[in-house]
């Protein structure tokens, strides 16, 4: 015999207050990527995933967002070609039929990702972690008609060298080199040797609305996030190697903002078909090796609106 519980969440509340989302986080699963003829790609990916709720329900029905999670992931067992990112959409698709009283929902997806990478010089096979991000938006209209967008991103670790303290140790060097070279062979050392400066460990993170018959892959993300600091950070590194990426990084030195402006421009180059309301989120932090505070910068644009700005 099977006992009935009040469903006390349908309760009315006595502080009747809408509530932007209520759900849960931190639910795994076990997600394989099989990707043909290559190496299959396994990931530990970690949903956050909610629903809005009404001033006039106690509560949702908070075991419907983990259902809805499971049933999802079974389903895609069973299939060998998907999208992060429609999974986290046919979630979202699912919580809305499950929440009736809800008009919004939202599921979120973070899992290491590993790549198979070789360092610089020795080319030592070596395995890079990166974290893959995936997104999605639903809303229901009054008349009943649910609308779905869909993200992918990354967030990726590399390194960062800071201009203008570069500056001011070549500058610094430059009058001493004055003290016993003509100004000729001190401009020719200033061209041919690398100068010192302090380096970040940069954070960055893209985002990318995925429109519908559209594809975006997450590791062309990573590239181009990798692509946009002083250099990729590897995990095996030989004393050649070590070399490689210290001076090829102060070869290339930017400020956080240099990075985010970097991401964009490639973003605009590699994505460009994507429609001109795809919604755009670059972001950078470095984490400082002369200072207590981390350094931030952000663009959250459309595509259109990107294309504009820099007459692309």
């Amino acid at each position: 015999m099977v006992v009935c519980f009040p469903d006390t969440q349908d309760d009315t509340p006595r502080i009747p207050i809408e509530l932007s989302r209520v759900g849960v986080t931190g639910v795994k699963k076990l997600l394989k990527l099989d990707r043909g003829k290559k190496r299959p790609i396994i990931l530990l990916p970690t949903f956050d995933a909610f629903v809005d709720l009404p001033n006039d329900q106690k509560g949702i029905h908070m075991s419907r967002n983990p259902e809805a999670i499971s049933e999802v992931m079974e389903e895609v067992i069973e299939t060998s070609n998907f999208e992060v990112e429609s999974i986290c959409a046919e979630i979202v698709s699912k919580m809305l039929e499950k929440h009736t009283y809800s008009t919004r929902a939202e599921v979120r997806m973070i899992s290491d990702y590993m790549m198979m990478r070789k360092s610089p010089v020795t080319e030592k096979p070596t395995q890079e972690m990166t974290k893959l991000i995936a997104k999605a938006v639903g809303t229901r209209s009054k008349d009943g008609k649910i609308t779905i967008r869909k993200s992918i991103g990354a967030e990726v670790v590399g390194m960062t060298v800071c201009p203008c303290a570069q500056e001011s140790v070549m500058e610094a060097d430059k009058i001493k080199l004055l003290e016993f070279l003509d100004e000729e062979t001190t401009q020719k050392v200033l061209d041919t040797v690398t100068f010192a400066s302090h380096n970040q460990r940069g954070v960055g993170t893209v985002l990318i609305e995925v429109p519908e018959n559209q594809m975006v892959k997450g590791e062309e993300i990573i590239n181009l996030i990798e692509e946009s600091m002083s250099s990729p950070v590897c995990e095996l590194l030989k004393r050649p190697d070590e070399n490689a990426v210290v001076i090829n990084a102060h070869e290339k030195p930017v400020f956080v903002e240099d990075v985010v402006r970097n991401m964009i421009e490639k973003i605009l180059q590699k994505f460009s078909y994507l429609d001109d309301e795809t919604l755009i989120t670059a972001r950078q932090v470095n984490q400082e090796s002369i200072h207590r505070h981390n350094a931030f910068a952000e663009r959250i644009a459309t595509m259109g609106e990107l294309k504009e700005e820099i007459n692309f």
